[in-house]
């Protein structure tokens, strides 16, 4: 089967509709439109999008709140599903989004469910996202699964961003201070080396004659630095994204100072947070596990809950399964049990999601605390290296001169 976009009018509202069709040939895409009440006005085979738009065309959290806000009002307001996407299409600003939108139009009407025809598009359709709008559709409450699917999101990708936000920082003054020290390496200390050259007898101090053999060797061998940089840092970039370097990385994040505890009450906000959507939407507590397992970002913390999911599979209560691991501080557990006791476990975990949601802000002013005078002693051993190598030949050759 082929995929057609077209533009129809709506016999009975009188509205334009532009949206996407599967058919064997165009003639019969228009029968197709025809029997659902739809005047064809230009129908056209679909052509599949360049690698250069598919990078342009990048579908922010932003706009994907926006859909899931404008969805939920749409359907809560009684209008049929298909309708409220042909809507939410035409107001969205992102070209990759109605793209996708009309995708999901178009298997929509050709009978699929909205969760399948979403989970077609995992990149932008989570696990979470695909499991909130089944369990939605399921239970009647479409609507309210978007709007928990919108807040969920926003918590998210706000905690995120503070988390990069803290990061970033100190990454960018080492960047700076690198970039100073090449610069110095390459543009200062040799002009300094040819004046000493032509002074016989005249000798660099220590510091200075270290730096000029880097320098001298930056400078002889550039292509090879480059090269060794770029081939490096490509094969550590590829591994991080590899199965085993996740696994590595993702263990440094959890063990590692002082990050460690940062990155410890991020991945139980986020599955704390994701948890309570899921159980407040009525997905079962097995497919809630599964789901969040993959949602949390960190294979450690992952495994885990694949762990503790499967002796909940057993028979076993949720907050004993999780208690004593080591990934899982002792709060958690005993919320969830708190939950489980009074039949209330998405409070409860939205409850512990707001806490550590605070608790990571927290940590992201003590490490800021941390990191700016840990950042000032590297700055000022580095700055001590330069100045020394470059003011010590001048005092030197000062001396020399006056004597």
């Amino acid at each position: 089967m082929q995929t057609y976009t077209y533009t129809a009018r709506d016999v009975k509202t009188g509205d334009n509709v532009s949206a996407e069709v599967q058919a064997d040939s165009e003639a019969a895409a228009a029968k197709l439109l025809v029997s659902r009440g739809l005047a064809p006005l230009n129908i056209k085979v679909k052509e599949p999008p360049t690698s250069f738009a598919s990078f342009r065309n990048r579908i922010p959290t932003k706009e994907k709140v926006v859909f899931s806000r404008q969805l939920s009002t749409l359907i809560n307001s009684g209008v049929p599903l298909v309708q409220s996407l042909n809507t939410v299409r035409g107001q969205t600003g992102n070209a990759a989004l109605k793209e996708i939108t009309g995708q999901i139009i178009a298997d929509v009407e050709a009978g699929s469910t909205l969760a399948k025809a979403m989970s077609k598009h995992p990149k932008v359709f989570d696990n979470v996202y695909v499991s909130l709008i089944a369990a939605g559709e399921t239970s009647g409450n479409l609507d309210v699964s978007l709007d928990r699917l919108a807040n969920q999101q926003e918590k998210d990708a706000e905690i995120v961003s503070k988390v990069r936000g803290a990061l970033v920082y100190p990454l960018m003054v080492l960047f700076v201070l690198f970039g100073v020290l090449v610069f110095m390496l390459i543009a200062v200390l040799p002009p300094i080396q040819s004046i000493y050259e032509q002074l016989p007898g005249a000798r660099l101090p220590l510091i200075t004659r270290g730096l000029l053999s880097i320098s001298n060797f930056i400078i002889s061998v550039w292509w090879l630095v480059l090269l060794v940089v770029t081939i490096g840092g490509t094969v550590l970039y590829r591994w991080t994204r590899s199965n085993s370097g996740k696994e590595v990385v993702d263990e440094l994040k959890l063990r590692l100072w002082p990050v460690r505890n940062l990155f410890s009450k991020l991945y139980m906000a986020r599955f704390s947070r994701t948890a309570a959507t899921l159980v407040g939407s009525g997905v079962p507590i097995i497919k809630m596990l599964d789901t969040t397992a993959q949602a949390v970002g960190n294979i450690q913390i992952a495994r885990s809950i694949t762990k503790a999911a499967e002796q909940v599979k057993g028979g076993k209560a949720l907050s004993e399964s999780l208690r004593g691991d080591p990934n899982f501080p002792d709060l958690v557990p005993s919320m969830i049990n708190v939950g489980e006791q009074s039949g209330a476990l998405d409070d409860m975990m939205s409850k512990v999601a707001d806490y550590y949601e605070k608790e990571v802000d927290n940590q992201i002013k003590t490490i800021s605390t941390v990191i700016e005078p840990v950042l000032m002693i590297i700055v000022g051993i580095l700055a001590l290296i330069i100045v020394a190598s470059v003011l010590l030949p001048v005092y030197t050759l000062a001396g020399r001169t006056f004597i």
